[in-house]
């Protein structure tokens, strides 16, 4: 296998639950959140395409990177609109599966360098992915097709056979 493709099958990796990380103990820690069973999926209409891009999960993906964010949409009118995807997943008695799956929106002008996301949007629909919901409903038809083929074509489909109808139900056919 090449380097460039090795480096694109680690890339496109989700992050499957692991053991329990406090093994039992009551200790410190205990009641914060692990983000070990999330992974970021880009959704870039753009290109037609998606990918997982660990680094948006400390916003430094590279759809984030070299810009500098406003809480005003208006000032990126002429920008191109991307959507993170935090993907939860869990392993179920017939696999791993997607259990949690929620669309965040990011607009990108490149030529001003600048960028608009709602980061209390992020941080929500990141916490809800986390508890399995499915928040994809105010996604453009485009993006959902390409987040549907892509985690329906993920590892040979058996993750996307073995997740909840709801979420298969959310993304179109």
């Amino acid at each position: 296998m090449s380097d460039q493709s090795s480096n694109q099958k680690k890339q496109n990796q989700f992050t499957i639950i692991k053991d329990d990380p406090n093994d039992g103990h009551g200790g410190y820690g205990i009641g914060s959140i692990s983000l070990e069973n999330m992974s970021s999926v880009i959704i870039d209409p753009n290109e037609d395409r998606a990918y997982v891009d660990m680094e948006a999960m400390h916003a430094r993906s590279a759809v984030e990177r070299r810009v500098k964010f406003q809480n005003d949409r208006d000032v990126v009118k002429n920008g191109k609109q991307y959507w993170i995807v935090w993907v939860t997943t869990e392993k179920g008695e017939n696999g791993p599966y997607f259990t949690g799956v929620a669309g965040s929106e990011i607009i990108v002008d490149r030529s001003i360098k600048r960028a608009y996301k709602s980061m209390p949007e992020h941080v929500t629909h990141m916490e809800k992915s986390l508890k399995g919901q499915i928040i994809v409903d105010h996604m453009d038809d485009h993006a959902k097709q390409l987040l549907k083929d892509f985690l329906a074509d993920f590892e040979g489909g058996e993750m996307w056979e073995n997740s909840p109808d709801e979420l298969k139900e959310a993304l179109p056919e």
